[in-house]
Formats: C-alpha cells, sequence, structure tokens
C-alpha cells in the first residue's frame, strides 16, 4: 500500500507525524510525503521536520503564498503530475489549509482515494476561508478521520455515510505528547516567572491596523498586571513598530520551533491566542485559553477543556484575566481519545481496508 501525505503549513507537519510513524511500523507500506511549500520558513519547515522526526519532503512543490484562489491553483498545478507519478493508493491531507483542499481536489478528478485527517469541525463561519477549506474536503475524501464526537455530528448532519467516519482522537495531541519530554528539558532562557503567552496570525486580527492596535493596547494593559510574552511574525512585528505605542512592554520573540514554543506554553499563567491548534493543546496542558474569536471550530475545547472564546471584547479579556489571576480559572478536562495513539488508530484503520487495484484502469483512463 502506498500511502502519499500532503503537507504544506506548520500544523500540517505536527498531523501528519504520528500517522508517519505509525506506519514507518506495519509491513507492505510505503510512503511519500510532498510539502506544497505553502508557507516556508527555517523555522516552521526545516527545523520541524527534525524536531517531528519525520523524513525530508520527497517533493518541493515550491508553491509559495499568494492570494487563497492563486495558491490552490498553483498547488493543485504542481501536484496532479506528482501523483500521476507516484499512484499512491491513498492520499492523506491534513486539517484546512489550500493544500489540503487543493490535493483533496485533484485526488477526486484523478480517482485516487483521500483520506482526511481532523475532518468534521467546523465553526459555522462562511467567512473563514477555512471553513469553506474544510467542507469541500470533507465532501470529497473517501476517509473521515474525526478528533472529537462533534465532527461525527457535523458529518453525520451534512449527510455523510458513517461507514466513513472514523473517530480516531487528535493527532495534534500525539505530538505534544511525544515531544512534551524533550520541551520539559529547554532551558527558561530569561522568561519571567509568570506570564501571559500571546500568539496571533489570523488575517483578522493581524493584518487590519484598526484591529492589531486595539489588540495590541489590551496586551499593554495586561502587561500591568502579568508579563506579556509575544513570539511574532516579523511582518506583525512591523506593523507593531508603526504604532505610537510602548511596545518595549511586551516580550516580543521571534517566530519558534515547536519544542521550544511548547516549553513556554506549558509554563505559561495563561495563552492569549487566535490559534485552533493551541485552544488543543492547552486544553490537554490544562491551561486557561482566551481565544480571541466569535467561534471555535473546535468546541470540545470550550465545553470540555479550558478555552474561553473572548471574540473582539477587550473588557471580557481583562474581566477573564482578572478571574483567573483571583484562582478562579476555568478548569477543564481531557477529551476522549486525545492519549497520543490517534495516529496508530488511523495506521490500524489504513492497513485493514481493501485497496481496489481495479480503480488503476479509470486512472488511466482519466489521465
Amino acid at each position: 500500500m502506498h500511502v502519499l501525505h500532503v503537507v504544506g503549513a506548520r500544523p500540517n507537519f505536527m498531523k501528519a507525524a504520528p500517522v508517519m510513524l505509525a506506519l514507518d511500523d506495519r509491513q507492505h507500506v510505503r510512503q511519500s510525503l510532498v510539502h506544497t511549500g505553502q508557507h516556508y520558513d527555517a523555522n516552521m519547515s526545516d527545523v520541524f521536520f527534525s524536531q517531528l522526526s519525520i523524513p525530508a519532503p520527497d517533493v518541493n512543490l515550491e508553491v509559495g503564498s499568494g492570494s487563497h484562489a492563486r495558491q490552490t491553483a498553483d498547488i493543485m498545478g504542481r501536484i496532479e503530475p506528482v501523483l500521476l507519478e507516484r499512484r499512491p493508493d491513498i492520499v492523506l491531507v491534513y486539517g484546512d489549509v489550500n493544500s489540503t483542499v487543493a490535493a483533496a481536489l485533484v485526488c477526486a478528478k484523478l480517482l485516487i482515494r483521500v483520506g482526511h485527517v481532523e475532518a468534521g469541525l467546523r465553526s459555522f463561519d462562511p467567512s473563514m476561508p477555512e471553513e469553506i477549506n474544510r467542507i469541500v474536503t470533507d465532501r470529497l475524501a473517501n476517509l473521515l478521520f474525526t478528533p472529537s464526537e462533534d465532527g461525527d455530528e457535523n458529518l453525520q448532519r451534512e449527510g455523510v455515510e458513517p461507514e466513513k467516519i472514523y473517530r480516531v482522537g487528535n493527532v495534534m495531541i500525539d505530538s505534544l505528547i511525544r515531544l512534551l519530554p524533550s520541551a520539559m528539558q529547554c532551558r527558561e532562557n530569561g522568561a519571567p516567572k509568570r506570564y501571559a503567552l500571546v500568539t496571533l496570525h489570523r488575517p483578522s486580527n493581524v493584518d487590519d491596523p484598526a484591529t492589531l492596535k486595539i489588540i495590541l493596547d489590551s496586551l499593554l494593559k495586561v502587561s500591568e498586571k502579568l508579563d506579556v510574552v509575544f513570539p511574532v511574525h516579523p511582518r506583525t512585528r512591523q506593523r507593531i513598530s508603526e504604532f505610537d505605542t510602548n511596545a518595549g512592554k511586551l516580550h516580543l520573540l521571534n517566530p519558534m520551533a515547536y519544542i521550544e514554543f511548547l516549553a513556554l506554553q506549558r509554563r505559561a499563567t495563561v495563552v492569549i491566542t487566535d490559534s485552533g491548534g493551541i485552544q488543543e493543546e492547552t486544553t490537554y496542558l490544562g491551561i486557561p485559553c482566551l481565544t480571541l474569536r466569535s467561534n471555535t471550530e473546535r468546541p470540545v475545547t470550550v465545553t470540555v477543556g479550558t478555552n474561553t472564546l473572548i471574540g473582539s471584547d477587550t473588557g471580557r479579556l481583562h474581566s477573564e484575566l482578572d478571574k483567573m489571576l483571583d484562582g478562579k480559572a476555568k478548569s477543564g478536562t481531557i477529551p476522549p481519545l486525545w492519549d497520543g495513539n490517534a495516529g496508530e488508530r488511523i495506521a490500524e484503520i489504513l492497513c485493514q481496508l481493501p485497496f481496489n487495484r481495479n480503480l488503476d484502469a479509470q486512472r488511466a483512463t482519466v489521465a
């Protein structure tokens, strides 16, 4: 069985690694790894492959940045000849980035099976490009690997056949559990004893100067009560430098590799973020999380975990922070199947499925 994995952005690497490692232990399985180059940065790509113990990509499409339409089209155009040449039995796509939906579209037209890892998540916000990617990918995929019960329910409500749905747990948490011992060995390197860890990446928060200024002013107010540690993208750092504010009160850091960031996260007093993956990680770690979004595609982090949705309500941000500093932080539990074995479950399912070689003739006709 030939399994081809498609990754393109930083979170994809953490999700693919557990599946690849689990399949390495199976007989009669060979794997290929295609990196679309959707997001490329030494800290976001090369170091990740090393830290996650996965091989360098067999193919790098080197797509780079661009509009959603241009980037998706470029990935489709560049991945098609790779799939025709390598002829995988199944392609695994991860998460909700443009690489995910682009690969799924090409596979569907070439009659190549698609498995979607992290299927069924919904924010119910059609203004989010990721939501469109999730819906389209889930509609095209042959196998849907969900991380939690809400994913199953969303897919069933949309009419997906139950036999396509497999609840396997959270592959992102697999990587966290495996790398947590290494993160615990990281030195503090002058980090404050107590701090709020901040991550911002959503265009709605960092690309609009007015919104970013409001968030920055709120973080400066937070820094009066608690040190603020903020690994910040260079583009966002440049925008911050243009504001007439004393950003020197914040601990602005360069983007970090995963283990170093995990070390910061596990020691944080609170995390303030707009990231979906960090909502999950803080739930597993038991760290209070204040999410600067009005919705989430990971509601289990709110209903079961430590996450609280703040939206753009800066008043609520400070009131929730005050509650937490007063010892009244929201407590949570770890969702079912977030146990470090999701990758093994996916590998077991793949190895038990029959693969019909008669599709080869149909693929040749399409090609």
